[in-house]
């Protein structure tokens, strides 16, 4: 420990950033700082371990290959630092926190919570809407709700529900359909980040290749989902994310099937998680949930059957 007096932590913290995120820019966002002031820790830092870590080049701060077995060891450092304080940080076993995708959050989790809270009045949940995967280390969320293929490093998952779509429409835009293909001259709402495109359904009723018609692109499901309901157009949907609107008449599934796109809802947890009472009761509670969401789903739209 004695070698940590010869250099100043906020050095070894900028150096790390740096070599980590790859600029100076985005260190100096992490930490708070001027560009100005990573840059002269930098500098400071190597003056005061007496060697080169980074070779300055027109793409900017390089790791010198000399120093790679030194950042790498650094950056593990520091991961354990701040799993140091995070856990030290947990001090309220009655705090759950959880990260979840922002339209999973806004569009099925926020309707439900209260539902939570009544059978276990003793766990406060904090809801973190985003859809990132942090460093495990780096971060104090007791669980995350995820969508894909079940695979992420670093991080073990547990599958909570496989994704199936079909596209969606008012009951006004669907009284003039028929059969599948009348769904194509119909305008189309697009999810711009989707996982999955309009083919995914189309092979399923024989109209693979078939040209789209989009009317509005979003960056966004839920914004999507509202001018599906607005009736803008017909969405390809998956179950969670309509499952509301379905139930309850604003909007209808006119064809299925309801095909299933190869991805899922997932429990996501680190690797080395140790387990925990309060996460436990949650899974229990959110699987026994979805479950019953489904069951009264399959009733109002039956190609979810």
């Amino acid at each position: 420990m004695k070698a940590l007096n010869h250099v100043h932590l906020n050095g070894l913290r900028a150096v790390e950033a740096v070599a980590r995120l790859g600029s100076l820019q985005a260190a100096a966002d992490e930490l708070g700082v001027s560009i100005g002031a990573i840059s002269q820790q930098v500098i400071k830092t190597e003056k005061q371990l007496g060697r080169t870590l980074f070779e300055r080049t027109s793409r900017g701060m390089v790791p010198a290959e000399t120093a790679t077995d030194i950042l790498a060891r650094l950056s593990d450092g520091f991961r354990h630092l701040s799993a140091s304080v995070a856990l030290a940080r947990r001090n309220d076993d009655s705090m759950l926190t959880i990260s979840v995708a922002p339209v999973f959050a806004a569009r099925w989790l926020v309707h439900r919570i209260s539902d939570f809270s009544e059978a276990f009045p003793e766990i406060s949940l904090r809801i973190d809407a985003n859809d990132r995967l942090t460093d495990a280390a780096q971060t104090d969320v007791d669980l995350r709700i995820r969508v894909g293929r079940g695979h992420w490093s670093g991080f073990k998952a547990e599958l909570i529900l496989q994704q199936r779509v079909v596209p969606v429409c008012t009951p006004a835009m669907a009284a003039s359909l028929r059969r599948p293909a009348d769904i194509l001259d119909l305008p189309k709402v697009i999810d711009g980040r989707a996982m999955f495109a309009w083919d995914v359904w189309l092979s399923a009723v024989g109209l693979a290749g078939a040209e789209i018609k989009a009317r509005h692109s979003f960056s966004e499901a839920s914004l999507c989902l509202d001018a599906a309901i607005a009736g803008q157009g017909v969405m390809l949907a998956w179950q969670t994310l309509a499952s509301h609107q379905l139930q309850y008449g604003q909007l209808v599934a006119p064809f299925g099937p309801a095909v299933k796109t190869g991805f899922g809802h997932y429990f996501v947890t680190a690797e080395n998680a140790r387990r925990s009472n309060k996460v436990e009761k949650f899974k229990r509670w959110l699987r026994q949930e979805i479950e019953a969401d489904m069951e009264r789903l399959a009733k109002a739209a039956p190609v979810f059957a």
